[in-house]
Parts: structure tokens; sequence; C-alpha cells
């Protein structure tokens, strides 16, 4: 859907047709394309693959250009999701709008007629941007489906991965399934996980709910919910971050009687550290820090997470029905007269329904796909050890990785297993800070990764196209002849 001020006028295809023209042209005019440059390896008679993109929503799409513009060709994007599904924004985001600032760029790589300014005005116009507040959460998802389709991505969906096996040689064979995979295994040099926010480990249920709790009594907000068998009901929203109030907002435009938002704090977050390390050259430069450095900043980042946004927070409790309660920590639930009842110090509050809002786990152990490395996975407790204000065994548990956001082995053994495995994820977040989780540090997280993966390339096939260097004699110069 797109945003109401674009029905002012109708959408001129032609309009889109043209922006396609100018993104060609400005490729070419930045030499863009041309033949790629890494030797081509087989496995068995098999199609070996440079490069296989795990995720095709905005990580990997990116990525994806990202490494077609260093000439790196003999690539692909696999997505589990049916095309124009991908992603968070057709499937459990909730908000209206983005939270980021409208005028940020990201996937864009630093190409004018690529940002989503350029597709929204080439649609509708100058003045519908600066009427613009925030990003219409449709909009966008409608620019990443014209963004894969203007730079012919190479992605095929319905395609999961289901396990990563090491081969060796630096090679990896991933086992997937779906109705569009193109085998039941494809061969890769690089592996990049591009999956997003529950990429690098698994939402999260606190346990006095999931033993406590028939699952027909409640969903994770990360999850589908019938809202419209909700209509009439009282929901119980478990969170004080932003994710709860777009549920809210959410559960009450679709008809529930009420929504009641439960807090632990006594006060809501009123600042957003995001904004602040978007202007400060954080974002960009949080890999170069020290590690005890990198560790406090994160700590903090989740000790002060993001507030709702003042839209979100305004649509909700503009509905009669929205409830919130701070200071309100839950103590308990259970099943009572066809419902939920929670427990909290201020009271028994009874809801037909509860949505969870507790965010997620990041741990390479809870995912399947990496069972065959996962205990070669360096992890941050391996290698740290905070000064008990701020130790976390949630920040302890996610990976050591490398600038160019590559696992790092425990151990010697693990090494050849993990070479060629990158993690464009929520994993990141302790070594890397939020160039690979949020969209205002995407700009600076992808053209590092594809920079990692491209000198892995270059140094796997270095004897190769050193022999090539040593062994060219083709003649420029033929201004003299010889004799």
């Amino acid at each position: 859907m797109y945003h109401p001020a674009m029905r002012e006028r109708a959408v001129s295809v032609m309009s889109l047709e043209a922006l396609a023209e100018q993104v060609k042209r400005d490729l070419e005019l930045l030499d863009c394309g041309g033949p790629g440059w890494v030797p081509v390896r087989e496995h068995g008679g098999d199609r070996v693959y440079d490069v296989v993109i795990v995720g095709g929503g905005q990580c990997g799409l990116g990525i994806a250009f990202g490494l077609l513009r260093e000439r790196i060709t003999n690539i692909l994007v696999i997505d589990e999701n049916p095309e124009g599904l991908e992603g968070p924004w057709v499937n459990y985001a909730r908000m209206v709008t983005l939270r980021t600032p409208k005028q940020l760029t990201s996937i864009d790589l630093g190409v004018p007629s690529l940002t989503f300014r350029a597709w929204l005005e080439a649609q509708a116009g100058p003045k519908v941007w600066e009427r613009l507040d925030k990003i219409p959460r449709g909009d966008w998802m409608a620019y990443l489906r014209w963004y894969r389709r203007v730079l012919n991505l190479p992605v095929v969906n319905e395609t999961k991965l289901t396990l990563i096996e090491p081969l060796g040689g630096g090679l990896h064979r991933l086992h997937v399934e779906g109705t569009g995979a193109p085998a039941k295994t494809l061969t890769a040099r690089k592996v990049v996980l591009a999956t997003g926010i529950q990429g690098g480990g698994e939402w999260h249920v606190p346990a006095m709910i999931a033993d406590a709790l028939p699952r027909r009594l409640y969903a994770h907000s990360s999850e589908p919910i019938d809202f419209a068998a909700l209509r009439g009901k009282r929901i119980g929203i478990l969170g004080g971050g932003a994710s709860a109030f777009d549920n809210a907002q959410h559960a009450l435009s679709e008809g529930a009687a009420e929504a009641h938002v439960i807090v632990r704090r006594e006060k809501l977050p009123r600042v957003n550290p995001i904004r602040q390390m978007e202007r400060s050259g954080m974002i960009g430069r949080h890999s170069a820090l020290p590690d005890a450095d990198k560790y406090a900043v994160m700590a903090h980042f989740f000790r002060n997470n993001q507030p709702p946004t003042n839209d979100t927070f305004s649509r909700a409790a503009a509905y009669a029905g929205f409830r919130l309660h701070l200071g309100a920590p839950c103590r308990e639930v259970r099943p009572e007269d066809g419902g939920v009842v929670i427990m909290t110090p201020k009271g028994r509050l009874h809801v037909d329904f509860l949505i969870v809002c507790t965010g997620l786990v990041s741990d390479p152990s809870l995912r399947p796909e990496l069972r065959l490395v996962e205990p070669h996975i360096l992890r941050w407790g391996d290698v740290y050890q905070a000064p008990e204000e701020i130790a976390d065994p949630f920040l302890d548990a996610h990976p050591y990785m490398t600038p160019g956001f590559a696992f790092r082995s425990r151990d010697e053994a693990g090494r050849e297993r993990l070479r060629g495995i990158f993690a464009f994820n929520y994993g990141a977040l302790i070594s890397n800070g939020i160039t690979a989780s949020a969209l205002s540090g995407m700009k600076y997280g992808i053209p590092r990764i594809v920079s990692a993966i491209a000198d892995e390339l270059f140094l796997d096939e270095r004897e190769t196209i050193l022999n090539r260097y040593y062994a060219y004699d083709e003649p420029e110069f033929t201004g003299l002849d010889d004799g």
C-alpha cells in the first residue's frame, strides 16, 4: 500500500521506467559490471558458487549488489519466503512507518537513483517527499521489490537452508529444501547469513510463559497472529519496547476492545541511542573500538533500548481501549476462564490473549543450520570478561566476529570449517555494532562485508591469479616496429 499522499495522482509507469534507465546510466558512469574475475571452480562435476547469500531481504539484496559491483558475479541469493514476501515488512512487522529518519540511505550504496527518495519522487514528485515524515512500511517493501527487479539480482525464493556442511578445501555444501530449491544441495565457497533479526539466534519467550500457557493463548510478536479472531477481545502485551506499541496500535486498529501494554520499568525510555550514534560516527567506526568499549557500548544500548516513536505511541493512545501499565513486571501467568491471568505487583489482570514482545536471544547454538560448525564458533564470553556491573550472559553468547562479519574459531580444528562463513545479522551486534541490524548502519556494513569476501576469494585464488599476472604478455604499445 502506498502512502496516502501518493494517491493524489495516478502513478506513472513511465516514471519508474525512466528511473530504471537512470539507474542503468548511473551504473555505466560508475563503470559497474563487466566479467567476473574469480576463477571458476567445480566440485565433483557440480557448479560451485563463489557466494551464496541466505536471505533475500534488504541485507541480502544490498550485499548481492555490492558483490556484483566488485565483479563477483557467480553468486546466488536464496530466501525461504515466496517472492515479494521477504523480510519482516509483510510478515510480522506491525508498525505503520519505519522508525528510521527518512533521509538516511542504506542499500543504494551511494547511487542516488537507487535511493528510496528517488523511487518515491519518480512516482509522486518531490512535494510528497517533502511532506513525508517517516517512510510507510508498505512503501519500503514495494521499494525493495523494485530494487531487486531493476538490478536483476539472482534470487530464488521458497528455498530454505537447513544445514551448512563444510567439505574442506574452502568449500561448503548447503542443504536446502522448498518448492523453489534448484537442487537438494548447493556448493559454495562463501556463505553469507543475511538472516535478519532472528538469524543470530531465536525469538525469546520466557519459560514462565511457555511452561505455563497453552499455545492458543499467546504468541510472540514475531509470529503470525490472527487479529481478526481477536476483535472485541482484551489483549495483553508484555514488553515496553517499540514493538510492544506497534502491536498495541495494530491490534486496536484491527478491532481489539482493549490493549494492555505491561511494562516492568517505572518510566518509558525517552532517549533513542541510535539517533546519537547516527551523527557521532559510532555506527561506522564501532568495529575499531577496543573490546572493552564495544561491550560497554552495547550493554548501554540494551539498557536504553529504543522507545516507541511519538507517532506510534500517539496512534495507540488515541484508542479508548489503550491501557499502559508502568512499573508492572510480570511475576506469573496462568490460564483461567478461557484466557490468561497476569500477576504483577500492581494487581491481577485478566486478558483473552497475550502477545509477547520480549525480543530475541543471539546464540549460534540456537541455529540448526550451524550445528556442524557451532561448537567451534568463538563467543564474547570466551575472550572478554566484562566488569561485574555490566556483565551479561546475553551479550557473552554473541559470536566474537571479525570486522568483515566472519566467524572466528575457538580452536585450530575449526578454522578451516568456519572459513568462508559470514553472518550479517543480529549476531554481529557486539563485534560490529548495528551495521548489520539497522537501516542506518547498512551503508557502512555492506561495503565492509563485501570487501572481506572479495579479499578471501582473492587470497583463495592467489596462486592462480598471480601466475596469470606473471604470464600476461598481451601487447598494448604498438607504436614502433621491433625490427
